[in-house]
């Protein structure tokens, strides 16, 4: 994730931190295979706290767990919050969850979170979108086309997919190029890349893959990194690292982190409480301060804190100061991990 600034002032009210938002279901779609969207309101009718396009909420499942979805409207003044999901009969049962509710179902949210937020400075928008990764590009172009920025969309999809079209072709007034297979996205990408005006900026919003595949593309033509901008819906897989110890100095507790489990996971067994919400890497909702590891596995480290930074939130330079990680994916190279918890 490369930076982006604060969004307009209209869409940044923040409640509380870790506040809850309760509402309810007022409306289910089916968009496409698969995919449907979710209307939540507030009971009582009242408004909901604005976001910066690209933003996300966690919402509370009936386990106990907690899923992140993209916000799909524009984040000025809102009256309801939409989302849509994707069902994924190989995941985690979040989906399915969301997929088994019903008009008038009470639902429990974080407030929206941002990590994938426009650059408001930006001469030209250019919005890449791959599946349900249309989600947050919808959200980046409502808003594009309330405040009369210039932008393009870009939407991969395949067979019996296409959710949100209609909406990003109206929206774009015409500015919208599908593409139904990575061919056909490559090949349109080789000649828009090279054809966006000076302080143009790029989203893309996918796969990895689709995403690692146009930020090559971008840099090829001479993007700089500071222009390019994403956010990954289905995380890489992760080394499973060696198990270390986590000090907990405020706490005066040792955690014992195994091999294939994230610090989070680790923290938030023994009940210690960290924020979190897209368990990726990306939003940085739960980064937590640091104190450089001790142990010999340490000695050719990245960074004084000798910290294996696989998080797309911090940047270079914060991974090389070393005094903070994301514990959802990141963790230590040695044996001994001291958090300011």
């Amino acid at each position: 994730m490369t930076g982006a600034p604060a969004a307009d002032a209209a869409t940044t009210r923040r409640p509380a931190a870790g506040a809850a938002l309760h509402l309810v279901v007022s409306g289910i779609a089916e968009l496409s295979r698969g995919v449907r969207s979710f209307t939540l309101r507030d009971p009582r009718g009242r408004s909901l706290p604005s976001f910066a396009p690209g933003s996300s909420i966690a919402v509370q499942l009936g386990d106990g767990g907690r899923n992140s979805y993209s916000l799909t409207g524009s984040g000025r003044r809102p009256d309801h919050y939409a989302i849509s999901v994707r069902l994924d009969d190989a995941g985690r049962g979040g989906s399915k969850w969301m997929h088994g509710l019903s008009v008038g179902d009470e639902v429990t949210v974080s407030v929206p979170s941002s990590a994938f937020p426009p650059v408001l400075a930006a001469r030209h928008h250019l919005l890449i979108a791959g599946g349900i990764g249309v989600t947050p590009i919808l959200s980046h172009a409502r808003a594009a086309a309330e405040w009369g920025r210039s932008f393009d969309v870009v939407y991969a999809y395949g067979e019996g997919g296409g959710a949100h079209r209609d909406e990003l072709e109206r929206l774009s007034g015409g500015r919208l190029t599908a593409c139904a297979s990575r061919a056909a996205l490559h090949t349109h990408l080789a000649a828009a890349l090279l054809d966006q005006p000076l302080g143009a900026h790029l989203y893309v919003c996918g796969p990895v893959a689709m995403i690692d595949a146009v930020q090559a593309a971008a840099r090829a033509a001479g993007w700089p990194e500071a222009r390019l901008h994403a956010e990954a819906f289905t995380p890489p897989a992760l080394d499973p690292g060696e198990p270390f110890e986590a000090r907990l100095l405020g706490l005066g507790r040792t955690i014992r982190v195994e091999s294939g489990v994230t610090l989070l996971d680790a923290l938030l067994a023994e009940n210690v409480p960290v924020p979190n919400l897209c368990r990726q890497g990306v939003c940085g909702e739960c980064r937590v301060a640091v104190r450089a590891p001790s142990g010999s596995q340490c000695a050719d480290a990245r960074g004084p804190a000798g910290i294996d930074h696989r998080d797309s939130f911090l940047t270079d330079e914060e991974k090389d100061r070393g005094d903070c990680l994301m514990p959802c994916v990141s963790r230590p190279r040695g044996e001994i991990l001291e958090i300011e918890l």
